[in-house]
């Protein structure tokens, strides 16, 4: 394996590309960023990373750039070959909602990328907060950053932050495939289905997580409208909707069950002291009824 000594990315104007690709490769190997065009020497040696700069895609040489792609070629940023080659780019795509409006913005623009999405040409700035303003603009203030910079150790946390969340989670809809049950329940509203997560010992920490991705990746996004779980705070559930699923109200179980010790007044989520599956059936058809 090549030891890495640098990392060297476009100089100007940063982008969500760059900066993510680089936070993703800081975290893996601990080395300077080098902001300025590379040389020919730097992009024949796969101890320097070239990122975003450089007109090749070579991962066996560690360069990754997609700016010599032709113009009609899938939206792809070095941000997304950076994924690729850690072997993350498929549950990324999957699981950071994200992703493909950067590869789109990045390679197509935002006029483009607002008429894919189907919005106006404003709502793409409108999403942006100064935390993307104020990292991005910091970031291309320096031509090298290395662990001694505060910007260097973000970029750092979010690489590391972002690898979990995505080999974690990959373990989590795992863990959730092995111990989740779907349900049919039967209400005067007519059927509906719920997921339904049991208690688990060990319980992990957040036992939602996971439930909604396990979902989509069943195919059961447009049928099940609740979710039932563990309550991490307490011995009984959480119940809540499925995407915000107007046709769950839980509202009113707070002041109609001794059992339920929370409702929310906007009626998407309660928590009860319930255990057993037939009462946790019946709180949840009170729900729907109640919508």
């Amino acid at each position: 394996m090549t030891d890495i000594k640098q990392i060297l990315t476009h100089p100007g104007g940063a982008h969500k590309d760059d900066f993510l690709a680089c936070s993703l490769l800081v975290s893996q190997h601990q080395v300077p960023i080098v902001r300025r065009e590379p040389t020919q020497e730097e992009l024949d040696d796969p101890s320097t990373i070239v990122v975003d700069v450089g007109l090749q895609h070579d991962p066996a040489l560690n360069n990754f750039d997609h700016h010599q792609f032709p113009k009609d070629h899938p939206p792809i940023c070095a941000l997304s070959l950076v994924l690729q080659h850690m072997g993350l780019y498929e549950d990324a795509q999957k699981f950071c909602d994200w992703l493909e409006p950067a590869e789109w913005f990045d390679t197509r623009g935002p006029v483009d990328t607002a008429a894919w999405l189907g919005v106006e040409r404003d709502i793409i700035t409108k999403t942006n907060s100064p935390i993307d303003v104020t990292l991005l603009r910091r970031f291309a203030y320096h031509t090298e950053l290395d662990g001694s910079s505060p910007i260097y150790q973000i970029m750092s946390m979010i690489g590391e932050d972002l690898i979990n969340y995505l080999r974690d989670l990959r373990a989590r809809i795992a863990y959730v495939g092995e111990h989740a049950e779907f349900w049919t329940v039967e209400s005067s509203a007519g059927p509906f289905e719920v997921i339904y997560m049991p208690r688990t010992d060990p319980m992990p920490s957040e036992p939602s997580a996971g439930l909604g991705r396990y979902i989509e990746e069943q195919g059961k996004e447009d049928s099940v409208i609740a979710m039932v779980y563990p309550d991490r705070r307490g011995t009984g559930f959480g119940l809540s909707r499925f995407n915000d699923d107007k046709r769950m109200d839980y509202s009113g179980l707070e002041a109609a069950c001794d059992d339920v010790h929370f409702s929310h007044a906007r009626g998407f989520i309660c928590k009860t002291a319930a255990t057993e599956p037939e009462r946790l059936r019946e709180l949840l058809v009170m729900a729907r009824e109640a919508s």
